[in-house]
């Protein structure tokens, strides 16, 4: 289990890398509330158009789809999709031992990805940018899980 100790620099860049990706994950949450409080509006559940300290002055029209509130849903979605596949294999791809270098491309590569992502998403780029981001942070995950896999399987 040495791996998994900050002695090792390989735990530390995963470490960093997702610590960032669950603070990305739960500050996205906190992105939508707020979306939602600016626009009053985008509301989910009934019981949000309700008066309350969080809703002061109720209105009509607060349940329905508000496109600012239901983006920032879709990137904390995406990244609910894709972010726990991340944490799981790169915890195990720590445990293989892989090289500094490449585990600061693959770990930190995902991070940038996942980052540049929501900012094409913020911003409503085409959905040829978006996948493009998409796309890279999926084939580093993909690269750790076959690389854990070909070093599981070695040991057999």
């Amino acid at each position: 289990m040495d791996q998994l100790t900050l002695a090792n620099p390989v735990f530390v860049t995963y470490a960093i890398a997702a610590s960032i990706m669950v603070l990305k994950i739960m500050l996205q949450g906190w992105i939508t509330v707020a979306r939602m409080m600016s626009n009053q509006a985008g509301f989910v559940s009934p019981e949000d158009a309700k008066a309350g300290l969080a809703n002061p002055k109720p209105r009509a029209g607060q349940l329905e789809i508000n496109d600012d509130v239901e983006r920032s849903r879709r990137i904390h979605r995406n990244d609910l999709e894709n972010i726990p596949a991340f944490l799981a294999i790169g915890l195990l791809f720590v445990l293989v031992a892989p090289p500094l270098a490449a585990a600061q491309w693959l770990l930190y590569g995902f991070v940038a990805a996942r980052l540049a992502h929501f900012a094409a998403y913020s911003s409503a780029q085409s959905h040829e940018v978006r996948a493009s981001f998409y796309t890279i942070g999926s084939l580093i995950v993909i690269a750790m899980a076959v690389w854990v896999l070909a070093a599981a399987i070695a040991h057999l």
